[in-house]
C-alpha cells in the first residue's frame, strides 16, 4: 500500500472539515484496489491503476470533491452534478455514499480502466454561426476585397474578428478595431495572422 508523501502533506493542509474526508476515501480506495498507485495531478491527489486514472480528491475552501475518471460509466449521469466531484460537494463524510456504494464505484472503475475502456467523449453544442455588427458589415461592404475574404473564413474565424470588435469598451477603440480588422482582411489575414506560421 504505496502512499505517496506530498498527498499526506496535502491532507495536512486541508481544511479541518475536510481532512477526514479525504483520508476516509483515500483509505477506501486502497481498500478496493490494493496496488493503486497514488500521484498529484494538476495540484491535486490522483489515483491511477492499470495505466490510465481511476479517481481523484480535492480539498476547497467550503468543501471537498471526489470523482471519477470515466464518471459517467462508473456512476452514470443522473442528476446534474455540483461541483467537480461525483458526489457533488462534501462538507463531512455524511455527504460520502455508503461504504459498500464506494467500494463498488472503485472496482467498476478499476474493471473499466483494465479493460482499456477510454472516457466517452463529450460533444458540446455547435455553436451558432456568429452575427456580424452592423459597424462591422458597413465597414465591408465598403471593401470588396475584405468582404470576399471575410465571406471564405471559417465561422470561427469570423468570430475570432467579431469578438474583438464587440469586446471593445470604447467607441474610439471599436471604430479603430473595425478598421485594422477590414484592413487585414483586405490582404487575406485572419485575426490572430501574427502568430500564424511562427
Amino acid at each position: 500500500m504505496a502512499r505517496d508523501p506530498r498527498i499526506d502533506a496535502y491532507i495536512a493542509r486541508a481544511a479541518p472539515f475536510a481532512q477526514p474526508i479525504l483520508a476516509h476515501v483515500r483509505s477506501l480506495v486502497h481498500e478496493a484496489c490494493p496496488g493503486v498507485e497514488e500521484t498529484i495531478k494538476w495540484g491535486m491527489p490522483t489515483f491511477v491503476h492499470a495505466g490510465g486514472i481511476l479517481c481523484g480528491m480535492a480539498a476547497f475552501k467550503q468543501h471537498a470533491s471526489f470523482g471519477f475518471w470515466k464518471h459517467a460509466l462508473v456512476v452514470g449521469e443522473g442528476e446534474p452534478r455540483e461541483g467537480m466531484g461525483s458526489y457533488r460537494k462534501l462538507a463531512s463524510l455524511a455527504d460520502l455514499p455508503p461504504k459498500r456504494t464506494l467500494l463498488a464505484h472503485v472496482r467498476k472503475a478499476m474493471a473499466l480502466n483494465e479493460a482499456g475502456v477510454k472516457s466517452p467523449v463529450r460533444k458540446s453544442a455547435p455553436k451558432p454561426p456568429p452575427v456580424t455588427p452592423p459597424d462591422l458589415a458597413a465597414a465591408l461592404s465598403d471593401a470588396p476585397a475584405a468582404q470576399a475574404a471575410f465571406d471564405a473564413f471559417p465561422p470561427g474565424c469570423r468570430r475570432e474578428y467579431i469578438d474583438w470588435i464587440v469586446e471593445a469598451k470604447r467607441a474610439e477603440t471599436r471604430a479603430r478595431r473595425v478598421a485594422e480588422a477590414v484592413a487585414w482582411m483586405a490582404e487575406g489575414k485572419r485575426r490572430n495572422w501574427k502568430y500564424e506560421n511562427c
